[in-house]
C-alpha cells in the first residue's frame, strides 16, 4: 500500500495550489494523510480526487476546516496515528508513544521540517511542507509503503 503524506500546505496563503510535482505521486497512491494547516477544505476535495485522504486540523486552518485534532487508524494491518504539532524535538518520542500507545507510525507537521526516526517499534514521521519550506533547503513530502505488516518511509524533495 502506498501512502502519500503531506503536511503545512497553507494553500492559498504560501501557494496557489497543490505542487505539479506531487501529481503522479498522488495518482498513484492508495491514500493522502495531510498532517493539517491546509488553510481552506478545499485542499481536502483537490486531494480526495486522488486517492481516499486521512486530516487532521492545524493551528492555522480556518474555523471552516471541519477536521479532528487527532486520528488513529489502521493501514494495511499497521496502527497509524496523526496530531499536527508533536511538540518540541527533546522529548518527542516520549510524548508520542505515552499520547499513542499503540502506534507504529505517528504523522505529525507543524514545524515544517521533515523528520524521519523508527526505532523501537516506533516511527515518527514529518513530511514537511511542499508549498512553505520556511529555512529548510527544499520543499518536501513524504512516501509510507505499507506491505506484509511492514513499515517504510521516505523524504522525498520537489
Amino acid at each position: 500500500m502506498l501512502v502519500v503524506v503531506v503536511a503545512d500546505t497553507h494553500i492559498p496563503r504560501r501557494a496557489k495550489g497543490l505542487p505539479e510535482g506531487l501529481a503522479p505521486y498522488f495518482e498513484s497512491a492508495d491514500l493522502i494523510l495531510h498532517a493539517g494547516d491546509l488553510l481552506v477544505e478545499d485542499v481536502l476535495y483537490e486531494l480526495e480526487a486522488y486517492a481516499p485522504v486521512r486530516a487532521v486540523k492545524g493551528n492555522v486552518d480556518g474555523w471552516d476546516v471541519r477536521l479532528p485534532e487527532t486520528l488513529e487508524f489502521e493501514v494495511g494491518g499497521i496502527s497509524v496515528a496523526m496530531i499536527h504539532d508533536a511538540g518540541p524535538k527533546k522529548g518527542r518520542r516520549g510524548r508520542m508513544r505515552r499520547r499513542f500507545p499503540g502506534a507504529r507510525v505517528v504523522v505529525f507537521g507543524h514545524s515544517h521540517i521533515p523528520w524521519l526516526e523508527d526505532s523501537d517499534g516506533l516511527m515518527l514521521l514529518n513530511p514537511g511542507s511542499p508549498t512553505d519550506r520556511r529555512r529548510q533547503p527544499e520543499h518536501t513530502f513524504a512516501l509510507l509503503r505499507v506491505e506484509d505488516g511492514e513499515a517504510r518511509a521516505e523524504i522525498l524533495s520537489l
